[in-house]
């Protein structure tokens, strides 16, 4: 019986990790979490997407692309938390200043 319990919290736990990443970071309103993931897509597609950014140590820079044009599509759609880390990450490994909040 203990076991079935364990198996039937992890979907609950799934969604509520899920919940989590698609809303705004913790700290931010929605207005906000939009605002600045806004700044951030700019910002890449300003600086790094135009081939301003400096990415001289990357032998392959696909999946970094791949990932960063995800990210600013979960951010039109909505799912800033998951959206911003990402473009944060992709501009510091591009040696571009991370917009402020």
């Amino acid at each position: 019986m203990t076991r079935f319990v364990g198996l039937a919290a992890v979907p609950l736990l799934a969604a509520a990790c899920t919940q989590t990443a698609s809303g705004p970071p913790p700290g931010m309103t929605a207005a906000q979490a939009a605002a600045y993931c806004s700044k951030l897509s700019w910002a890449y597609g300003e600086y790094v997407a135009s081939g301003m950014g400096d990415s001289a140590g990357d032998n392959d820079d696909t999946d970094a692309d791949i990932n960063a044009r995800l990210a600013i599509a979960q951010c039109h759609e909505g799912q800033t938390g998951a959206a911003i880390p990402v473009l944060q990450q992709e501009l510091r490994r591009n040696k571009v200043p991370v917009p402020p909040v």
